[in-house]
């Protein structure tokens, strides 16, 4: 499902500030694709070879094309200044506590996104990178107490509706990038760095994480989902999942 602008449905408290920035970008961009064209046909018109038959090496001066670009000038410091900085600076400078919000892990790697969540005990077990193997991706040291109820899963991550949700982004080898784009939310996660990266989902559906950055042959596949339900159903959820813990 679209919305007017061709952009994914949104699906996050975020997302129509960052439609609206990209509407009104949009909206100057056909400004000034419909202004230029008719400034070009009206130079193709007034400047022909025939009203001109010598060669002005001085060229055309006036006031109205250098009201023109510094008006563009000034629409686009507008944009920058009056919407993109404030929305850049509220998703760096605003992060939700951690006590307020869903905390989770996402490690990345060719070509999987492994989601680490803390369990009951809301703390994240140790990881060790001698314990990594095809049934353990992260290497989570399950001697570690805080480890014995941490959930894992592939390429599969849930989260509650209308709660802050706090991702802590890494990756286990090259540079991928966590694109969920009906939270319109695209963060790179960088080999040896924590990125973190909050949104708030605000409707209940099913969703695709992409990675946005070439990170190999199996990019194409890098491919999970989402899968955003309600309090009570995302608390279900772990329960179900805690049950595999004990088996």
């Amino acid at each position: 499902m679209l919305n007017y602008l061709g952009l994914p449905i949104a699906a996050s408290e975020h997302a129509g500030e960052i439609d609206h920035m990209i509407s009104l970008v949009h909206w100057l961009m056909l400004l000034m694709f419909v202004g230029w064209g008719l400034f070009f046909i009206y130079v193709l018109f007034r400047f022909r070879k025939g009203a001109n038959p010598r060669a002005d090496y001085v060229g055309a001066k006036g006031k109205l094309s250098k009201g023109t670009e510094i008006a563009i000038v000034v629409a686009e410091v507008v944009l920058l200044v009056g919407y993109a900085i404030p929305a850049w600076a509220r998703r760096v400078q605003q992060f939700p506590a951690e006590s307020e919000a869903t905390v989770v892990r996402v490690i990345a790697e060719q070509f999987a996104w492994n989601i680490h969540y803390p369990g009951a005990d809301g703390r994240f077990g140790r990881t060790d990178i001698n314990r990594v193997s095809s049934e353990n991706p992260i290497g989570l040291d399950r001697t570690d107490p805080d480890a014995k109820d941490d959930l894992t899963t592939i390429n599969q991550l849930t989260l509650p509706v209308d709660r802050p949700v706090l991702v802590h982004l890494s990756s286990k080898d090259v540079i991928h990038s966590f694109g969920l784009f009906e939270m319109r939310v695209k963060q790179d996660a960088v080999p040896g760095l924590d990125m973190p990266v909050w949104f708030i989902p605000n409707r209940i559906g099913d969703y695709e994480i992409a990675c946005s950055q070439l990170c190999g042959l199996g990019h194409y596949r890098m491919r999970g989902f989402i899968n955003v339900k309600s309090e009570a159903d995302y608390r279900a959820f772990l329960a179900e999942e805690a049950k595999f813990l004990t088996q």
